[in-house]
């Protein structure tokens, strides 16, 4: 009696598929606010309450916990794919929930209660502020209304 391979397809997976698209989903917004906001524009560094030297090392520091999160989001997706047991719709949820959960979490956290850096500064911080964090919300709104989707039994969706 020998047991599945790793070649045979498995039942979908949703909560595997939702925590692996998640950390996918957070190290990709992170990936965007470092090379958009703090490289090519330049707005803040993560961490801007010190020397330059430290704010360039928050930098890389956050780049660095990017990396690990997409390689290791990324090996998981891989895996999942390999097995045939990735569930498409729990890991879109993931991905957005992820994205969405940084994105608030960086301007609820960072921004507000920290304080360890603005979205800009010398400027009316409020339309940025609203901004930034609205697009939190949106994302966590989306993820959560398809993670409701790939939730309902197969039967239920088609209807």
């Amino acid at each position: 009696m020998t047991g599945p391979t790793t070649d045979d397809p498995q039942p979908p997976d949703r909560r595997r598929s939702l925590l692996v698209a998640g950390a996918i989903g957070v190290g990709l917004m992170a990936a965007v606010d470092e090379i958009v906001f703090h490289q090519i524009l330049a707005w803040h560094h993560f961490y801007d309450r010190s020397t330059p030297e430290v704010a360039v090392l928050s930098d890389g520091l956050l780049h660095s916990v990017e990396l690990v999160l997409l390689v290791a989001g990324f090996f998981g997706f891989a895996d999942l794919r390999r097995r045939g047991a990735l569930h498409r719709s729990a890991g879109w949820a993931g991905l957005l929930l992820g994205a969405g959960a940084f994105q608030l979490g960086d301007g609820v956290v960072d921004h507000k209660v920290l304080r360890v850096h603005q979205v800009r500064y010398d400027v009316d911080l409020l339309p940025y502020d609203v901004a930034w964090i609205g697009a939190g919300v949106l994302l966590l709104a989306a993820g959560a209304v398809v993670g409701a989707r790939a939730a309902r039994p197969e039967r239920a969706r088609r209807r």
